[in-house]
């Protein structure tokens, strides 16, 4: 049998093969209750409504150009560099702007919550905020409900807070997974370095709250290492604190920022086999550490999906006057090895966030336990 060979499919073509597909998946609507269920039910809304109609998309009516605004806390980091494919993949299929992308640099609250402010003021259709401070978002997320603008929490989750629903990995479950897996390679009384970026902030501390448990009960000595949120002060501040304790036996990282710095500082000081590592996320160099033996394991809590998800359900709660409530979803859990590193390193994807091009690659033959 022929090998599946993968292809970098043009945008232009991209294009036009998408809107083929969905004026075909049109044309059987009618024969497939749920689709023709939809499309029925949707073609009754917003009459008289000021109105967008993308000729390509027939499973909706026409419907406004809706506008949504994502509103993150680390705006440049890498590893949104899939979450904006994905709301940009989202918004394309549905034929909507694409959603503005704001926030902060620096995980400043101040900068999110005038972001969210700005949004409410330019009267958008729907807000996607991480929400990275218990109390900083309450007020604001209220403002947004008051005017009717519907909220989804992403990648970053606060409990007390009435946004709409939160779509991004369970952070503790997450947490107390990787510590489980850390717990089985050290001894009672060993250091294991917890590396965080922004202390206390609500996308990453759950990280190590949820691994606290485990280590406390395997007599694990721990102490956090801040390394800012900036990868280049992250690199400095991981090695700087390896300089003044090399008794370590486990540097934990829980963002990818911090995992880069760790697998550099293992790597740097020739530590392999002597200090163990692991990261989070799958940026290129997170995978290289994999795959050298610099990280144990990096965490896959699929970006793609944190960014096409809230873009999907905010639009399906205005279309369908609100009746499509906004759910939580959770991106889920994925361990990635040595053993199964490879298929990440050789498809360069959107999906990943590692190529910007459309791509088509065959399925995996078996499916592995995350």
């Amino acid at each position: 049998m022929a090998k599946f060979e993968p292809q970098e499919v043009d945008p232009k073509l991209y294009e036009i093969s998408r809107r083929r597909f969905l004026r075909n998946a049109g044309a059987i609507a009618a024969s497939v209750p749920f689709i023709g269920g939809l499309t029925e039910i949707l073609s009754e809304q917003g009459a008289g409504a000021a109105t967008f109609h993308d000729e390509s998309n027939p499973f909706f009516a026409h419907h406004p150009s809706y506008k949504f605004t994502f509103v993150n806390h680390v705006t440049t980091n890498p590893f949104f560099t899939a979450t904006q494919y994905g709301l940009q993949d989202a918004a394309h299929i549905l034929g909507i702007p694409v959603p503005q992308w704001t926030g902060s640099q620096v995980s400043a609250t101040s900068d999110m919550v005038n972001a969210i402010d700005v949004a409410i003021s330019g009267h958008v259709n729907g807000i996607a905020s991480c929400l990275i401070d218990p109390k900083a978002f309450n007020a604001p997320v209220i403002h947004a409900l008051d005017s009717g603008i519907p909220v989804i929490a992403y990648n970053a989750d606060e409990p007390g807070n009435d946004r709409l629903c939160y779509v991004g990995q369970s952070n503790l479950t997450a947490g107390a997974a990787a510590a489980a897996r850390i717990v089985s390679k050290l001894k009672k009384g060993d250091l294991v370095g917890l590396v965080i970026a922004t202390p206390g902030t609500g996308n990453i501390q759950p990280r190590i709250t949820g691994a606290m448990p485990a280590f406390k009960k395997a007599g694990l000595k721990t102490e956090v290492v801040a390394g800012g949120a900036l990868v280049p002060a992250e690199i400095l501040a991981v090695n700087a604190w390896w300089e003044g304790h090399k008794d370590v036996k486990f540097l934990y990282a829980v963002d990818n920022g911090d995992s880069e710095a760790v697998a550099d500082c293992i790597t740097k000081n020739h530590l392999k086999g002597k200090v163990g590592g692991s990261g989070w996320d799958v940026s290129a160099p997170v995978l290289a550490g994999i795959t050298s033996g610099a990280l144990e394991f990096s965490i896959d809590q699929q970006a793609y999906l944190q960014g096409f998800v809230p873009t999907i359900q905010l639009f399906l709660y205005n279309i369908s006057a609100g009746l499509m409530k906004p759910c939580d979803t959770d991106t889920g859990l994925g361990f990635i090895t040595k053993a199964n590193v490879g298929p990440y390193s050789a498809h360069v994807t959107r999906f990943e966030g590692a190529g910007s091009k459309a791509t088509a690659y065959a399925p995996p033959k078996t499916i592995g336990l995350p």
